[in-house]
Parts: C-alpha cells; structure tokens; sequence
C-alpha cells in the first residue's frame, strides 16, 4: 500500500519563522537564492559510475553568467561552512551543479571541488518551505545528529548528509556475512521511534542514509533522514514510522528475527530517553520552535483532525483531541516523553 499518494504543497515561510531563524542564527544574506539557478539554458541527464540513470540532471548556464553563478556559490558554500571566510577557501570551485527531476520543488545539489587535492563536497540549494524546515530544526535539536542549514527570504542552503543511501544499503549491503544484524535492527527501531515522536514522515529506504563508523572491535550504524519535506503534514498515522514502509522491509524483518520482544522494549525506552534528555538540554530553543510552529496552519484541517484522532485512540490520551494545528500535535507527542 503507498502511504503517500499526492504532493504535499509548498508552505511559505512565515514572518514568525523568519524571527526564529534570525534569534537562532540561521536567517543570513546569502550570495546566490534559488531563482538564479533556475536561469540554465540545458540539461544533461546525471549517471552514476555504473551507467545507471541518477534521474538527476547536471543544468549548463550561459558562459557569461557561469562565472559569476560559480563564484556566488563558492561564497555560498563559505557561508554554510565558516561563516562566509572566503579567504579560507580561495582553492575551491564549483564543479557541477545538478537539479533533482523528482523533488517537490525541484532543488539543486552543487558539488565544490579543492583544486589542491581534488577532494569534494556537496550542499543543496533548494526553494525554501516552512514544513521543510521545521523538519530540519526538529531533528537538529532531538535526534543524535547535527543539521547545518541557512535561510534567505525564499531561499534554504543545507549541508550534504553524508551515507548509504538506505535502499543501496538494502540491497548490496544488508545480506553480507560481516555485517552485525542486531546492530542494524537496533538503530532502525530507534530511527522508527525518533521519527514517530517528532512526526517526520515519508521515510521509505530512499529518504534515509546509513552511516557506518567502523570501532576497534564493532562497527557502529546510524540511519539518518535526509528528507524533512514531510514533516507533520499527512494525516494518517502509519506514515510517520518507517516500519510501514514496504521499501523498508527487508530491515523490518531482520529486527523480527534476531530482536525478542524485551529487548525490543528496552531500545524504545532508550531512545526515548535520549529524545527526552536533548528536549530538556534545548529547552529554551524548542519551545520558541514550537510556539512558532503551533501559529501556522502547516497542513489542511482534515489532516489535523484525522492525525489527531488516530493519536488520541493509539496513546489513549485526550490532549491530542484539543489540538488545532500539526504545531500542537508535535507538542502533544513531546509531552509524552518520559522524564528527565
């Protein structure tokens, strides 16, 4: 069954939002802003290394804007990185800027180069939505992980989230002999809670990376979204946790093998305390988040009533029943959390 079945609409980003990413420092003048990348004149398909169609497609400019594009984005890129000191980077060029053909709004991925040693990086430039960044801010502030992004006006910079593709993982990775099962269940039942609790959706296999850190005597696995577009807009239940992704089965299915009902208690008890611990530690910030978040109408009433109500059975709390916006949802499913 696909749990998503249309396009969630781009969300403006408000003036209150703009005054918490300005308190938080995330609100900037940045050098280039998504429309002047709109301004190419071709396209070339992308394929990878393999000759397989990337669907993503490398965009070419006229030779007399190129120059002044690629320069904007070196800046661009300074700015995300160390707070606009391009004099630190003067060895970096712009060596390709691709756009994605499937993406809600169509963003564009630039890949800078160090001429010294030909090593590379990649950031997004992509138009900016408010549901797109209240994603990105949740997870800065509640997940294990860090996001770096900046907002102009209509405009969001992100880093690239380094990793394997979730289902590239799947596919070569998952079945061999070294891999530690119960590691890779353990992380993907925790990545299933953290996405449940702050209501991220659509992460099937292809909206999440698996990063792999090899330790003296283990190897160590996170799974990290890479998508927040679907951050608390669709109205059932089931599409924020991963779990009901039948992409993301063949990890289901492991977990059910070598995972016994008490342990997998304990890893959800676990990492609901360690969502619980970094709300309390980014208190102040979250509650300014969600004030924000809680004045916006982030998805149509219907979804709001509908999600609100499959909580309220699936908890068997009332609170959901009293929220009127997908902010107060969020709110509600966080004052769920356990102590600390």
């Amino acid at each position: 069954m696909t749990l998503i079945k249309k396009k969630k609409k781009v969300y403006p980003v408000a003036d209150q939002l703009h005054g918490y990413l300005r308190r938080h420092g995330r609100l900037v003048s940045l050098p280039v802003d998504f429309e002047t990348l709109g301004r190419y004149v071709e396209t070339i398909d992308l394929y990878d290394k393999h000759g397989q169609d990337t669907l993503w497609q490398t965009v070419l400019y006229p030779p007399a804007e190129r120059e002044e594009i690629d320069r904007a984005l070196v800046q661009t890129y300074a700015t995300l990185k160390v707070t606009g000191r391009v004099k630190l980077m003067q060895h970096l060029v712009t060596d390709r800027i691709d756009m994605c053909t499937w993406g809600n709004t169509r963003p564009y991925r630039v890949r800078i180069v160090n001429r010294i040693n030909e090593n590379f990086d990649y950031f997004y430039v992509k138009r900016a939505d408010a549901s797109r960044i209240y994603g990105l801010e949740l997870e800065h502030l509640l997940s294990p992980n860090r996001i770096q992004f900046l907002c102009d006006g209509e405009t969001v910079v992100e880093e690239h989230i380094a990793g394997i593709p979730g289902d590239t993982f799947i596919q070569k990775q998952l079945s061999k002999e070294h891999i530690s099962e119960i590691r890779i269940a353990k992380e993907f039942l925790k990545f299933n809670v953290r996405c449940f609790v702050r209501l991220l959706g659509d992460m099937h296999a292809g909206n999440w990376v698996v990063d792999i850190t090899p330790d003296f005597d283990e190897t160590h696995y996170r799974i990290r979204a890479i998508d927040f577009d679907q951050q608390c807009y669709e109205s059932r239940m089931r599409v924020y946790r991963p779990q009901y992704y039948k992409e993301n089965n063949p990890v289901l299915f492991l977990g059910m093998r070598v995972m016994t009902r008490e342990t997998e208690e304990q890893y959800l008890q676990e990492e609901l305390t360690l969502i619980a611990t970094r709300a309390a530690a980014e208190r102040g910030r979250l509650s300014d988040l969600l004030n924000v978040m809680r004045s916006e109408q982030l998805a149509p009433r219907e979804h709001v009533l509908m999600l609100r109500r499959e909580l309220s059975d699936y908890y068997r709390d009332h609170r959901f029943l009293f929220c009127e916006t997908m902010g107060d949802v969020v709110k509600a499913s966080l004052e769920l959390l356990p102590d600390v």
